[in-house]
């Protein structure tokens, strides 16, 4: 074996190793990545050629966790690794959308990247690590790849910019951004903050990208060490110099023209397939089926080309907007009447229809990965159906793309979430997208907050999000930023950098570049850009409702949190469950309880107002402690010859002494009460074993004193 190990230190003492040449040698390429305890297994592979007639890299990236890593066993029926969960498949898109850019523009060969996490350290988060060693095991291979690259997790802690912070701090973090980068350059940035200013965003991503050069550079070292520096040899492309300037010279101006037009996405598009379907069809019958690939693909050029001429030298938009107009905007609360909290959201041709489900902590959603595991009570879940787009496609269930776009707007919705008893809710939010054209995720961001609203959930500030883009010119230098982009900006641009935030500042992001050479200073003012379209966004969206209602749905069920002290958590249960099972039956609600930082987290779920009432005064009784002074409603329980023991709360009895019946001195307590007679009494003593002395006659209205007998003359 050729073993050849390379380190860097964090910035603060902390190892990073770099490993390869021991595992996985069938492989292209394959490394391990290790610090501290965690340990991940990277391998690539890469045909040799391409498929006749693909025009693209079909690369696919996943990433998976062992359960042994963490020393345990998977649930579920099989006992097994199944498909994987979303959250990796949110780390194998933050993979994927580093390294894709980063291959040769013409190289189209089936290529795989598998990611394995093969040992854990709790506290040490792999997601950061897993760029790293895929970038690392292409950069041992022979595949092309105008890399390396690496990923980092910057946050910010006690005021502190960390990079790759330990699982335990995060608590604590007001930023957290994935970023990936090149030596040179920026390629993606996802995250969430609270509320944080533009200028600080910037901050962090600068800082991350010293991190992530030092990382290239260990890579590059690698690589030469491996003998890797030659990559292999090939030729995925056929092209015809005088084909393209014929579909050049027949098309653009006329595809110029129709981008010019302002035309709506449908009538557009119609425009745009007539032109290449007339140049197909005036093709002689014999024409080669390459020629004719080679026709479609120059015909995508000619789009790229003159849609991106348009607006650099003419500021003119596909759809007839300036650079930072937002388009029309209207929205409605309410329209699905028997959710607990709908919203319809609509920007240009791009609609959300956006529903609030409340349920009890029984709805939480159970999480049983390797890494993370644990219970959750926000959900939003995001659904594209083909209709939007007026395609016809199967539903085949939930895509990656879904789910990366439902989890940046969880992301931020999250941040303005009501906590701990504010909040006793388990939330689920879904976004069925009806119409797309361009930034869907962020339209279910503003029908989020929208239908939150609407539901009556206190949320800390409205949520808005933009989508941005950019088109450039290495040539001439020209750039333009453009706020609230289209679908076909986004496919024809350079850049898609989706932001969310409040009035004070940004929650969450997601960016994604495609170009090479992105400066901080179009960075900062794509940023200041987007808040300006953002606060223009939340305006119109505060013109349907401003804050949340004023209550809940008359038909949302109620939830009722309560703390009571850890002694009581097992009254309330009582012994093997009857007390809580009893409550559970004779009012209706139901009840959940479990112990937390030392108290007791009562939670009582019911679909009215009667059944919350009634439980949480039957609770209230059981957990309360007797308070000297207090005046109670009790139940005899027993009677003795001394007094009567009365029930002053469920399971606590005191003492009414028979001197303490009446203001009349009573001999005996024979017909002075039978058991079950309900008594007002006052608690006058509670004595170190916690013994209650009570009176009733301190109640009663006190005799006269009898009047002196008059002296005798």
């Amino acid at each position: 074996m050729n073993v050849i190990k390379k380190s860097f230190d964090l910035g603060d003492g902390r190892i990073v190793e770099i490993e390869t040449g021991k595992l996985a040698k069938q492989a292209d390429g394959s490394v391990v990545v290790k610090m501290g305890d965690t340990m991940l297994l990277a391998t690539v592979v890469s045909t040799v050629g391409a498929k006749p007639g693909t025009d693209f890299l079909p690369l696919s990236v996943d990433y998976q966790e062992k359960y042994a890593a963490t020393g345990r066993i998977p649930g579920g029926f099989l006992r097994r690794e199944a498909k994987l969960s979303d959250y990796e498949v949110l780390i194998s898109r933050l993979v994927d959308r580093a390294l894709r850019p980063m291959f040769p523009e013409d190289y189209h060969a089936d290529t795989q990247v598998m990611i394995s996490l093969i040992s854990a350290d709790k506290n040490i988060m792999p997601d950061c690590l897993a760029g790293l060693a895929a970038s690392a095991a292409l950069a041992v291979s022979d595949i092309p790849f105008n890399g390396p690259i690496s990923e980092v997790r910057v946050a910010k802690i006690d005021g502190k910019l960390v990079i790759n912070p330990y699982l335990n701090d995060l608590e604590r973090a007001t930023l957290e951004f994935v970023v990936a980068g090149s030596h040179h350059d920026i390629v993606m940035v996802e995250g969430e903050a609270d509320e944080i200013q533009e200028e600080e965003m910037v901050e962090a991503i600068k800082f991350a990208h010293e991190a992530i050069r030092v990382q290239c550079k260990v890579q590059l070292e690698l690589q030469e060490e491996a003998g890797k520096t030659m990559k292999r040899l090939y030729s995925h492309e056929d092209h015809d110099a005088e084909l393209r300037e014929k579909v050049y010279a027949e098309a653009y101006s006329q595809v110029y023209e129709i981008a010019k037009s302002a035309s709506t996405k449908e009538a557009r598009s119609e425009a745009f397939t007539a032109v290449i379907n007339d140049m197909l069809e005036n093709q002689a019958e014999d024409t080669p089926d390459l020629t004719k690939a080679l026709i479609k693909k120059y015909y995508h050029d000619v789009q790229y080309d003159a849609v991106r001429n348009l607006l650099l030298d003419e500021g003119i938009r596909l759809d007839g907007r300036t650079t930072t107009q937002i388009r029309p905007i209207w929205s409605e609360v309410g329209y699905l009447p028997a959710a607990h909290g709908s919203a319809v959201f609509t920007r240009g041709e791009t609609q959300s229809l956006t529903s609030v489900t409340l349920g009890s902590k029984d709805d939480e959603q159970m999480i049983d990965g390797a890494f993370i595991n644990g219970y959750n009570k926000f959900l939003l879940h995001y659904n594209f159906p083909g209709f939007s787009t007026g395609e016809v496609r199967p539903n085949r269930g939930v895509g990656r793309r879904e789910v990366g776009h439902g989890n940046l707007a969880m992301r931020s919705l999250k941040k303005v979430l009501p906590t701990g008893e504010a909040n006793p809710y388990t939330i689920r939010i879904v976004s069925d997208i009806l119409e797309s054209n361009g930034s869907s995720s962020m339209a279910t961001v503003c029908a989020g907050t929208l239908a939150l609203m609407d539901a009556g959930i206190k949320i800390k500030a409205p949520v808005s999000g933009i989508a941005m883009g950019l088109i450039t010119d290495s040539k001439s230098g020209k750039y333009a930023i453009l706020s609230d982009i289209l679908g076909d900006e986004d496919h024809l641009g350079d850049m898609d950098f989706k932001v969310t935030g409040t009035e004070n500042g940004i929650v969450a992001c997601q960016m994604d570049l495609k170009i090479h050479g992105l400066s901080y200073e179009v960075l900062t003012k794509a940023l200041n850009q987007a808040k300006d379209g953002r606060l223009h966004i939340l305006n119109e969206m505060k013109k349907t409702i401003s804050e949340p209602a004023a209550d809940y749905k008359p038909h949302a069920p109620r939830i009722v949190s309560l703390t009571i002290d850890k002694e009581f958590i097992g009254a309330v249960i009582g012994p093997g469950g009857k007390i809580i099972q009893e409550m559970q039956r004779e009012t209706g609600a139901s009840i959940s309880i479990e112990e937390v930082d030392n108290k007791g987290i009562v939670e009582v779920f019911a679909d009215n107002k009667a059944s919350i009432d009634a439980a949480v005064a039957r609770i209230r009784a059981i957990a309360a402690k007797p308070e000297i002074g207090e005046i109670y409603t009790g139940k005899v329980k027993s009677i003795m010859p001394f007094g009567a023991f009365v029930e002053i709360m469920p399971g606590k009895d005191g003492l009414l002494h028979i001197s303490e019946i009446d203001w009349t001195r009573l001999e005996t307590m024979d017909g002075v009460f039978k058991e079950g007679d309900i008594v007002e009494v006052k608690l006058l003593d509670v004595d170190k074993q916690g013994k209650m002395k009570l009176s009733r006659k301190v109640l009663l209205p006190r005799p006269p004193k009898p009047e002196a007998a008059a002296p005798q003359a």
